[in-house]
């Protein structure tokens, strides 16, 4: 296509995308509105406008690529979570609507904490609350919950937990600090978060009242299918059971999750919660594993009904 209008292009290319992409109304909106910076609204007012043909050119590799089954995500470098724009490449998982209902729960318990005065009787900036956010990959989680407590919560800088953001991916690492940067600019905001490269708790020091966490927790031949699409998601942030791959034992998605609540014991504060986001299939499973470990559970479900997070409590 070498010029066309708005709805030109837009009709031409959900024709494309029809057929290898479950979405392709979406999909085709999301990137004109990226390329253009035009809204919903925009977009509809200016559909006779020609587009600029760099823009065009830009549009129509896009196309090409999400035609191969690369999400829209990783082809426009954005996608917005819990109200926020995150960086995201193939290095970390898509942040999905699922996982804000684990943010919200974080939310929620903070504020409580934040509230009561448990962080630190009367001196919360010496003893403020600690935080970590494991298997971090884009920062979405953690990123998301300090967000909220500043600016919707409103909770004064030197009331702000710490936070630790933990992955085993230096990559992921990387995109989880540019998040950081770019969404928490506040220097002051910005020295309350530590990030740490480790398989799971290995390097990581101290105890926290909080850890949050999606974890790999899909099963290896789930897997195999998922990525057969093309999505390009990383197998690292998705296998719960990639250290099983060559050995013996249950490939039910549980290996990973299991070796991270039996080290979170050693790591939770009095008290601590654990909010773990796992699949519907091995949600109650993980909560069976942790009360086995002395944890009271309580189960979360997703935006479809699925149980989806598991809120686990130690009290030692």
């Amino acid at each position: 296509m070498h010029s066309a209008t708005i709805r030109d292009f837009k009709n031409l290319a959900i024709k494309e995308l029809q057929g290898t992409s479950p979405s392709p109304a979406l999909d085709v909106e999301v990137l004109l509105s990226h390329a253009l910076k035009y809204d919903k609204t925009q977009l509809l007012l200016f559909a006779e406008n020609h587009i600029p043909d760099d823009k065009l050119t830009w549009l129509n590799e896009a196309i090409g690529k999400r035609k191969t089954g690369l999400p829209v995500a990783y082809i426009t470098g954005v996608k917005e979570f819990y109200g926020y724009d995150f960086f995201v490449t193939p290095d970390v998982l898509i942040p999905k609507p699922d996982t804000e209902i684990l943010v919200e729960h974080a939310v929620e318990l903070t504020m409580e904490r934040i509230g009561s005065g448990d962080e630190a009787g009367s001196d919360a900036a010496a003893h403020p609350l600690a935080i970590c956010d494991m298997c971090t990959g884009s920062g979405c989680i953690g990123i998301a919950v300090m967000k909220t407590l500043y600016a919707v919560g409103k909770v004064p800088v030197e009331k702000l937990p710490l936070l630790t953001m933990v992955d085993i991916s230096e990559p992921a690492l990387a995109i989880a600090k540019k998040n950081a940067a770019h969404l928490l600019p506040d220097s002051e905001i910005l020295q309350k978060i530590t990030f740490i490269q480790s398989d799971l708790f290995e390097k990581v020091e101290g105890k926290f009242d909080f850890i949050l966490t999606n974890p790999p927790y899909i099963p290896s031949k789930m897997v195999d299918e998922l990525l057969k699409d093309g999505r390009n998601e990383p197998r690292l942030a998705l296998d719960g059971d990639m250290a099983l791959r060559q050995a013996q034992g249950p490939h039910d998605g549980t290996h990973l999750i299991k070796k991270l609540l039996q080290q979170s014991c050693e790591h939770l504060a009095n008290n601590g919660t654990i909010l773990m986001e796992t699949g519907e299939y091995n949600a109650q499973a993980t909560a069976d594993f942790a009360g086995g470990l002395g944890f009271t559970t309580q189960l979360h479900t997703d935006l479809e009904g699925q149980l989806r997070v598991v809120e686990m409590t130690h009290e030692q």
